[in-house]
């Protein structure tokens, strides 16, 4: 089923979906409501996995009942992934969005990041049935503060921006914020970049449990990640928004 074959200019009015992979009460969900409402004329409904589903990548459930619970102001939680959450919406809801946003993130997504984020995943969903999508994350940067209400907007801007810029079909955007101290700040530049080709580092730690038995812990520190010049991750890393576009 093909819903909408690209963007059009910004239109008078806008349904949007939302959706992440934090969960329907994550603070980087409410910060993207938050952006959204200050768009003009729009309208939108959440529609959000039920608890966290970080790292999930692209995957659905096809083989057992999805349960959905509707929450008051157009909000539903759903027993899956973000993928599930779009065909949730589309497929069982019967909603129409002219525009997916996914996120924000608590964490960013770029590189090899791409095929196991449950929030790029929603996003590419919605590209997949025809209808232009974005996905916001936020770089982390351990014990340093995340300014929620500066990441709302930072989004709406980001949106304004984006929603102005039609998408081919079966493309989406993908945005990374860099993580900067808290307070006021003006905008950081917006970069378009390609995804990062190097591999994450990769590490673990080994217990030998028994003769036959180890267990192995990831220890690989995301931010020791290499960086591959003109990428989404040196350009979130230097200070700047990683702006992408994708296509399925």
């Amino acid at each position: 089923m093909r819903v909408r074959e690209c963007l059009p200019t910004l239109a008078p009015t806008m349904h949007f979906l939302l959706i992440n992979d934090d969960g329907l009460h994550a603070p980087g969900l409410a910060a993207l409501e938050q952006a959204t409402a200050r768009l003009p004329a729009a309208t939108w409904t959440v529609v959000a996995p039920a608890v966290e589903q970080s790292q999930c990548g692209h995957r659905v459930t096809t083989r057992e009942a999805i349960a959905v619970t509707q929450h008051a102001g157009h909000r539903y939680a759903v027993e899956g992934t973000p993928a599930d959450c779009v065909r949730i919406a589309l497929f069982a809801l019967g909603l129409r969005p002219d525009f997916v946003i996914s996120g924000v993130n608590a964490g960013g997504n770029m590189g090899q990041d791409l095929p196991i984020s449950g929030t790029v995943a929603g996003a590419r969903e919605a590209a997949f049935h025809g209808i232009p999508a974005a996905a916001f994350s936020h770089y982390l940067i351990r014990d340093l503060a995340l300014d929620w209400p500066r990441v709302s907007a930072w989004t709406h801007e980001m949106l304004a921006e984006l929603l102005a810029r039609p998408l081919a079909d079966g493309e989406f955007w993908n945005v990374n914020y860099p993580h900067l101290a808290a307070g006021p700040l003006a905008m950081p530049a917006r970069i378009p970049c390609h995804p990062c080709r190097a591999p994450l580092n990769v590490a673990y730690e080994t217990t030998r449990l028994d003769a036959h038995l180890t267990s192995h812990r990831y220890t690989a520190t995301y931010a020791a990640r290499p960086v591959e010049a003109g990428s989404d991750v040196a350009v979130c890393f230097a200070g700047d928004i990683a702006v992408s576009r994708l296509r399925i």
